[in-house]
């Protein structure tokens, strides 16, 4: 994870401090670039522990394409009972938001509605996900293999709006490659997560297209560090990067909707101890 702790090094010597929504000053960049090859193993962060299975179970999420934050809890800890929180329980309880929720949980038209579900001009229904999967398989070289999150329309009636909103699939030599923009980069907190999340489903899609997953890159456009992460970040950047895991998917898996969290193994994962930060919300 050199490329990553090298871009925490870069943003820290080289930022420029700026107020935000939050109240708590960022020291940011814009348009950062970071690559990752699988073939190094898998991306998780090894200077701190990575919540892998937070970042599996939300995926799995987005991939069905639901608004219900309980469901997510589902996933995560096998049950929708109140007491077990996920990382988008906040943003369910927001006072802001909930006036609006259709049923409790409900987050809106986030991230996997609009990758499953996004609301065409003639009032159908678009799943951009299966439609790049069969593309991907009958015109690996096709230009147009893109899935948005951000969706101008619909902004209002999200919980969140997106943040990692855009990604793109790119073949060559039987490889696959996912390329994703991000507006807003928490670097020290999210970007981790999202390094992960979109790893995996490079690999996801990669075994359902019968292709060898490669690279993801991730342009980050405001790439921020907190004010109040910097001791926590000057902490992670004293760490030595152990080696990278393994991820093991079940092979025979052939489909992008029949993947459970029994699917997904991160193998041969070492990590220093955590670093506890706030979140800015």
């Amino acid at each position: 994870m050199k490329t990553y702790l090298d871009a925490l090094k870069y943003i820290m010597e080289n930022g420029v401090d700026k107020p935000n929504r939050t109240g708590i000053d960022t020291r940011a960049v814009f348009a950062l670039p970071l690559r990752f090859k699988m073939s190094d193993g898998f991306p998780a962060m090894t200077t701190k522990k990575l919540a892998f299975k937070s970042v599996a179970s939300e995926l799995l999420w987005f991939i069905e394409g639901s608004s219900d934050e309980r469901r997510l809890a589902e996933i995560l800890h096998g049950t929708r009972l109140p007491e077990k929180t996920t990382i988008w329980t906040a943003n369910a309880e927001a006072p802001f938001w909930k006036p609006k929720a259709r049923f409790e949980g409900d987050l809106g038209r986030v991230y996997g509605v609009q990758w499953r579900s996004w609301k065409s001009s003639d009032g159908g229904e678009i799943d951009q996900l299966k439609n790049i999967i069969e593309r991907i398989k009958k015109d690996p070289y096709d230009r147009r293999l893109v899935i948005s999150a951000w969706n101008p329309g619909e902004i209002d009636q999200m919980a969140l709006p997106p943040c990692h909103m855009l990604f793109q699939f790119f073949v060559a030599r039987a490889k696959l490659s996912l390329a994703m923009t991000q507006r807003s980069c928490d670097m020290f907190l999210g970007v981790p997560f999202n390094i992960a999340s979109y790893a995996l489903l490079l690999n996801m899609v990669a075994q359902v297209t019968d292709l060898e997953p490669d690279e993801v890159i991730l342009t980050l456009n405001d790439a921020h560090i907190y004010h109040n992460h910097f001791e926590q970040v000057r902490e992670q950047l004293s760490r030595e990067p152990y080696p990278l895991p393994k991820l093991r998917l079940n092979p025979e898996i052939k489909d992008i909707d029949k993947f459970t969290m029994d699917d997904i193994k991160l193998e041969n994962y070492q990590y220093h101890p955590p670093i506890k930060a706030d979140m800015a919300v």
